[in-house]
């Protein structure tokens, strides 16, 4: 049976193909000292409390903001905070912080800015 096609390595600016996530050169790198460092998302703070807050969140907010300046109405699947908040909890639970995105546009988001 035919594999599927290689695909470009996800680690920033690698171009190698491969069938996995990263390349070969990558896969131990960036995944083990990366995810070590980031912690667990338990540990980075999205919790029950969170899901909840999220979920009530989302249900306030439905629609992508992005979007919603390209005259899109898409619905949002993620709730972001604006200000990356880097593990400080005030600037994580601050509702001011937080906007309704797509999964695209949040994904563009958290793309630029690493």
């Amino acid at each position: 049976m035919p594999r599927k096609p290689k695909k470009p390595c996800s680690y920033p600016r690698c171009s190698a193909l491969t069938y996995d996530r990263f390349c070969d050169e990558h896969k131990t790198t960036y995944t083990r000292q990366a995810d070590k460092k980031r912690g667990t998302a338990t540990q980075r703070g999205y919790d029950a409390r969170w899901r909840k807050a999220r979920a009530w969140y989302l249900k306030r907010h439905s629609l992508c903001v992005h979007c919603r300046q390209k005259n899109r109405y898409t619905p949002a699947d993620v709730v972001d905070h604006i200000m990356p908040h880097r593990g400080d909890y005030g600037l994580f639970w601050d509702e001011e912080n937080w906007q309704s995105l797509c999964k695209a546009c949040h994904d563009k988001k958290t793309a630029k800015e690493e």
